[in-house]
């Protein structure tokens, strides 16, 4: 199978592509732009879900569910939203044999739809804040589409949170982007650079909004997730008001983040090679595959028998024994190898004789001679190096590839090569359109972690107070 997989060198899109597909993560749909997800997708999809959602649980929000169509009245009440949506809203004309009175829109995001709500729910300070998430999916009618990277359907989550004041909002936009980057780096093993978007770059409808940024293994960068501060502009939409502590009326303060499927579309680009999927243990479906290896039926009882007893007391999620009597053992490596499972174990009767098995790390390809007693604890210790290992050599990667750049001559030679770039920027929307359309490139954040530093903008020779990351993006 691996050698169906076009190697990233020669195509690295179709690499992308080939890989989701032998890996059997994905597949295509008669609708154009949406996707089937397989077990082996959704299964990372439900560990992502699992792990995320514990951690907005760990910081005191709740789960909730609002609808998925929205009266299209609803959108054009707060103008910059419905600028940012109105080219890529899939809208409901006629149900039930008729034509609706007021035509339906496919949710591209909720926060009209909650706020409509948020009316009829908050009428003091001690309404707030509401703390809400949604895991659902939504609709946005895409031109040009990439399994899981963009789809004109996708699943995410979304939260939308109501304060008493810009502070708290402030302080709650800031802290759900550093829990996005905190699970990027533990559980995805992907390094990013956190910061704020330019009012360009910025989400439409928010005062500003916040990012991490992921560097994929051919340079590109890739917006992994988002966090906005959308201040009152909401709640003015939809005339949400609270009476504060002096009695007082006054409009809510608001934000919203998100993060999708997409992660998994950087989780491959990130982290699997040419001969298939590589998925980091904390989010593998199926961390270990057992392979017995054996010639005849007095073998095969033998090494089978011998797995099983290994793994008894495991837990069922946590492995996979290959039995199956109609493929050879080279064939189930493949298999496995291009699925992307994390350790396989092989044992064969020699193994039984010396008390042992090998295990191979998917990641690097190599191998170790593991002793039968204690197996669990050993392969749980792999695994743990295996994580570390994918997020090493992945913060590596992009720290070899980030650049400082003053000469906008060089930036536009080597752009084309991938890498994040530190450059010097003006603060003016028209520098940042004409590097755009002179190099295909954007400013992907300021990062928080930017010293203040004195020089001149790439683009225009204009006072630049700090530096900011630019780089050619999906």
């Amino acid at each position: 199978m691996a050698r169906e997989i076009t190697k990233r060198s020669e195509d690295y899109a179709q690499w992308y592509i080939d890989v989701v597909l032998k890996s059997d993560m994905a597949d295509y749909t008669p609708v154009r732009g949406c996707m089937v997800i397989k077990p082996n997708g959704y299964g990372i999809w439900e560990n992502i879900q699992a792990k995320l959602d514990r951690m907005f649980k760990e910081t005191g929000h709740v789960n909730a569910y609002f609808p998925l169509f929205i009266p299209e009245s609803f959108l054009t009440k707060e103008a910059e939203h419905v600028e940012g949506f109105a080219p890529e809203c899939a809208v409901v004309t006629h149900a039930g044999g008729k034509e609706l009175e007021e035509r339906l829109v496919v949710r591209p995001t909720s926060e009209t739809i909650i706020w409509d709500k948020y009316r009829d729910w908050i009428s003091s300070y001690r309404d707030l804040p509401i703390l809400l998430n949604q895991w659902a999916n939504v609709c946005r009618w895409e031109m040009r589409t990439r399994l899981f990277l963009r789809t004109t359907e996708f699943l995410w989550q979304e939260g939308h949170t109501a304060h008493a004041s810009h502070e708290e909002a402030e302080e709650e936009a800031y802290r759900m982007i550093h829990v996005y980057r905190d699970f990027a780096e533990k559980y995805m093993a992907m390094p990013v650079i956190t910061g704020r978007k330019t009012e360009q770059e910025k989400f439409a409808g928010a005062l500003h909004t916040y990012c991490i940024e992921a560097m994929m293994q051919d340079g590109k960068a890739l917006q992994s997730g988002t966090s906005h501060h959308l201040g009152q502009n909401f709640a003015k939409a939809f005339d949400v008001k609270f009476q504060n502590r002096d009695k007082e009326l006054e409009y809510v303060h608001a934000t919203s983040w998100g993060v999708s499927t997409r992660l998994i579309g950087g989780m491959v680009m990130c982290h699997s090679d040419d001969n298939g999927l590589v998925i980091p243990p904390e989010l593998a479906p199926l961390p270990v595959v057992i392979v017995p290896i054996w010639r005849g039926d007095d073998e095969q009882d033998r090494v089978l028998g011998r797995a099983r007893e290994l793994t008894q007391d495991w837990d069922p999620l946590f492995y996979k024994i290959d039995d199956r009597e109609q493929y050879k053992p080279g064939f189930k490596f493949n298999h496995w190898e291009v699925r992307g499972v994390p350790i396989r174990v092989e044992i064969g009767p020699r193994d039984c004789d010396n008390n042992q098995v090998i295990a191979v790390r998917r990641d690097t390809g190599e191998k170790a001679t593991l002793s039968m007693d204690g197996l669990e604890e050993q392969i749980r210790k792999l695994l743990n190096e295996m994580q570390q290992g994918m997020f090493d050599a992945a913060k590596k990667r992009m720290d070899d590839r980030t650049y400082t750049v003053d000469d906008y001559a060089d930036y536009q030679q080597r752009i084309e090569d991938g890498g994040f770039f530190r450059i010097h920027w003006c603060g003016s929307g028209d520098c940042e359109r004409k590097m755009q359309e002179d190099t295909r490139s954007t400013i992907r954040c300021i990062p928080f972690d930017a010293e203040p530093e004195a020089g001149q903008c790439l683009i225009c020779g204009g006072p630049s107070e700090r530096r900011v990351v630019a780089a050619q993006g999906y």
